[in-house]
């Protein structure tokens, strides 16, 4: 094939492919909350594997044992930063308030134009997790656990569905999104995984039938 057609194909299939990027990116909701990355299906599994199995203790629960939204990055606290992080086009103010932006949330897809219309979700509850171990922590622990912007835990979803989640795990609760199921127990046993904390025995079963198809 002579160079000049086979230059002239190459360049057919170049912009076929930019049409179909920017047709994709047109169709795409308007902002997409930016969980860290969770481990695969498999290393989930792996890790449910070696979870302790543990019936759950509330005794002595405190929210304000767990030191949250601690600042992060000049006047930037730890909610303003997931916010900043999950949004798109979010504009902050001097205080680092957000004042617009469009947040999508991956729990039920629903998508806000206003902050207050949002909460920063502890994938892992606070109180599930002083339930399986963190009511041994130091208060130093318990406020890195509070903050985590490393691992798959803090993520803006909207408001009313995060208050209707409360303190459930994953036996009792799972995002209405069935597609965004696989992601939150991937994300969720590497969050008990690396903190070292224990699973009850009806939070074993539904993580291990909800991994089985990750």
């Amino acid at each position: 094939m002579p160079r000049f057609y086979a230059r002239r194909r190459l360049g057919v299939a170049a912009a076929a492919t930019a049409l179909i990027s920017s047709m994709a990116l047109f169709n795409a909701p308007t902002a997409s909350a930016a969980l860290p990355t969770p481990v695969s299906g498999a290393t989930a599994r792996s890790y449910l594997a070696t979870l302790t199995v543990a019936t759950e203790d509330r005794t002595g629960y405190d929210r304000d044992l767990f030191p949250h939204w601690i600042p992060q990055s000049g006047a930037c606290n730890t909610r303003e930063v997931v916010l900043k992080r999950d949004g798109t086009n979010v504009v902050q103010d001097s205080s680092c308030a957000a004042t617009s932006g469009s947040w999508y949330s991956p729990y039920d897809g629903a998508t806000w134009s206003a902050a207050s219309d949002v909460d920063i979700d502890h994938l892992v509850p606070l109180a599930e997790a002083w339930d399986s171990g963190a009511d041994s922590w130091t208060t130093s622990r318990r406020q890195s656990f509070a903050n985590d912007l490393t691992r798959p835990q803090l993520i803006a979803v909207t408001d009313n569905v995060n208050q209707a989640k409360g303190d459930q795990d994953p036996a009792t609760w799972m995002p209405s999104r069935t597609a965004y199921r696989c992601t939150y127990v991937r994300a969720w046993v590497q969050v008990k995984y690396y903190y070292d904390l224990s699973v009850d025995p009806a939070e074993k079963s539904a993580l291990t039938n909800y991994l089985a198809s990750c």
